[in-house]
């Protein structure tokens, strides 16, 4: 007998499926697939936004990245972000940029990345 898991029916065998998932979490997925993989993801924050003709929703991330490697994939990150094509379902960026970089050498070196993203309603 199958498990719930192997079936597919888990919670997380939901979020895995790409038409379940929600868009948040595609967008953290494709910025961390960005990032090549060597970035951890500080924090993630969703607001509301709407204007008369759209509406969505602004995310705001913190990424790290540690390491000599990772921070020059961090440095190829914030260059390659404002004009990268995301592909999220039912949604459209609109905006994309890096709000801030913090830089840090001990104990080793290390680059705080902030960025904002605006998700538009595709309907």
């Amino acid at each position: 007998m199958r498990t719930e898991a192997e079936a597919g029916n888990s919670p997380v065998a939901a979020l895995r499926r790409p038409q379940a998932r929600r868009p948040w979490l595609q967008l953290v997925s494709a910025v961390l697939e960005l990032a090549g993989g060597k970035a951890e993801l500080l924090r993630h924050a969703e607001r509301p936004w709407a204007s008369v003709t759209f509406s969505g929703t602004r995310h705001t991330l913190a990424l790290a990245f540690n390491g000599a490697g990772a921070v020059a994939a961090g440095e190829a990150f914030i260059i390659a972000l404002p004009e990268h094509e995301f592909a999220i379902s039912r949604q459209l960026v609109a905006d994309a940029a890096v709000t801030s970089v913090e830089h840090d050498t001990r104990p080793g070196p290390r680059m705080i990345v902030e960025a904002e993203v605006l998700l538009l309603e595709d309907v």
